[in-house]
């Protein structure tokens, strides 16, 4: 048994259960893993700690067994008795929840109720919550990708739709990846020395998934990703914003249907849909340098978009401190930063590129030259910020 409270953090997809424990004091797990293809043949679960990974099977592949496989893991490594809470991820809060929230029976009718906004994310959310408080009495914690977006101002999520979608069936941008935002929002005002009270910062969260964020004060203000996470930037293989017109012209064309295109968008675009090759950043970046000519198209409008909106964001702002970069690709690519900063030249940013070079594989720190703004890196812990929530409601710690 170890001596601190333990935190289990749990995102439940729906053919997956990924996990992270935490003890307080510290902000690395002391145990990750995946419990992978639930509903199919062949799930597996793994964890993975200082000395490794092992890979187990389940003996049947549902979201219960899963979640027995780490009781069970908690179970041999004498852990059972420190086990003090549970975190969730949720993806979608709609307008009800405006921060991190005890699950009660109450919450839960809410987050069905919610779930035809995120039909993708919320069912297995909600899923894995019914699980897990059948067999863990302590107190579960839901903490909402949306809820930090609350705080934008209705002239920046309302769309120029008739008002009547709005009320009726709360038709209106959200925005996503809160946790990650928030977390390198505080991450970067400690590194840089600005104040807490007085700053503004444009976050980039450049992964597979990716959205840019305009934070003022700690607060967001504005956002890329809109009423669910298709939404604005180019990502892995969606495909950010588009024309809807486009999309009307293609249904009467082709005669595709909803799902049709549901599929398209999400799945057959973005990276993916560009370069012909690849929705990973690292080998379009490989096969760009190889004059690839799809990769580079690729990196070319996903850095393009990029820019524009970050430029769009921190008009958001009345004062911009520094441009972060993080997530999967904003942390470990130096291409696309330093293609990215370039032609931030209009908001005062200059490269340096030896710094630029230097960031990576979890450095954080200043890429640009000059003053204000800057550009830097933030390395983002999403789990660690779902365990401190966790904690912080449950009554394990103070509120930071």
């Amino acid at each position: 048994m170890t001596e601190s409270p333990m935190v289990l953090v749990i995102n439940s997809g729906s053919s997956s259960l990924k996990f992270a424990v935490y003890a307080m004091e510290r902000r690395h797990p002391l145990l990750s893993g995946l419990a992978d293809r639930l509903g199919l043949e062949g799930a597996t679960v793994s964890f993975k700690d200082e000395s490794g990974k092992t890979v187990r099977d389940l003996k049947e592949p549902t979201h219960a067994y899963a979640l027995d496989a780490v009781l069970e893991e908690f179970a041999a490594r004498d852990w059972s008795g420190s086990l003090a809470a549970v975190g969730h991820r949720v993806v979608h809060g709609g307008e009800r929840f405006s921060s991190s929230v005890l699950v009660t029976p109450d919450v839960l009718v809410e987050l069905e109720a919610i779930s035809p906004l995120a039909p993708l994310h919320n069912p297995p959310a909600v899923l894995g919550m019914r699980v897990a408080l059948a067999r863990l009495a302590v107190p579960h914690v839901a903490v909402l990708d949306t809820a930090f977006h609350q705080s934008i101002p209705p002239s920046a999520y309302l769309y120029a739709v008739p008002m009547a979608l709005y009320r009726d069936y709360g038709v209106r941008r959200y925005g996503f990846h809160g946790a990650s935002h928030r977390f390198v929002a505080g991450e970067a005002v400690e590194m840089l020395g600005l104040d807490r009270a007085g700053h503004g910062l444009v976050i980039a969260h450049l992964g597979n998934g990716a959205s840019a964020t305009a934070v003022l004060n700690g607060r967001s203000v504005d956002t890329t990703m809109g009423m669910t996470p298709l939404e604005g930037l180019v990502m892995g293989t969606r495909s950010g914003d588009i024309d809807p017109g486009a999309l009307i012209y293609l249904a009467r064309r082709t005669g595709w249907k909803w799902d049709d295109m549901d599929t398209l968008l999400n799945r057959r675009s973005g990276l993916l849909g560009l370069s012909e090759l690849s929705n990973d950043c690292r080998e379009l970046e490989a096969a760009a340098s190889s004059g690839h000519a799809g990769a580079q198209a690729a990196l070319e409008v996903f850095v393009h978009r990029l820019a524009r909106h970050i430029g769009g964001l921190a008009m958001s702002l009345p004062r911009l401190d520094a441009v972060v970069f993080t997530g999967g690709i904003g942390e470990n690519s130096a291409r696309i930063r330093s293609m990215a900063v370039r032609r931030l030249k209009p908001l005062g940013l200059s490269l340096d590129e030896q710094a630029n070079l230097r960031m990576v594989g979890g450095a954080a720190g200043i890429i640009s030259e000059g003053n204000r703004p800057v550009a830097a890196v933030v390395s983002t812990n999403e789990e660690w910020m779902i365990a401190r929530d966790t904690a912080e409601l449950a009554g394990l710690t103070r509120s930071q």
